[in-house]
């Protein structure tokens, strides 16, 4: 009886082995965002690419994998942008702020600077 449990649990342990080699999944680094300009860029490219894919009647395994892949740098994209969109939260308070003050200057300096980033986040839908 020992033994037959030995080779069931054994069985089992070799099933859940195989089962998790099976579903181990390759690791992708992506593309790095270090500005917003690039991030911007690859938010474009690889959504175009995704959506290429997703049009398809049907995917194969090697779509399946680009799309895998893809993640990986639109997740790096979208931190990046997440990111400098806080910083443009708090770019907008000080002209707020310095709207309230009635201080011409720091509202033209910091809405400049806001404006800049704006436009680099609008080309986001731009094709």
């Amino acid at each position: 009886m020992k033994v037959m449990n030995y080779l069931a649990a054994a069985a089992l342990s070799f099933g859940v082995a195989t089962m998790a080699k099976a579903e181990t999944v390759e690791h992708f680094k992506g593309e790095s965002a270090d500005s917003l300009e690039e991030a911007v860029t690859h938010f474009k490219r690889y959504n175009h690419q995704l959506e290429a894919l997703l049009k398809k009647e049907s995917m194969s395994a090697d779509d399946v994998t680009k799309v895998h892949e893809l993640t990986y740098t639109l997740e790096n994209a979208l931190a990046k942008i997440n990111q400098e969109l806080d910083k443009l939260a708090m770019t907008l308070e000080e002209v707020h702020v310095a709207s309230e003050k009635y201080d011409a200057d720091a509202v033209q300096e910091h809405g400049g600077a806001y404006m800049d980033v704006i436009k680099t986040i609008s080309q986001m839908g731009d094709s």
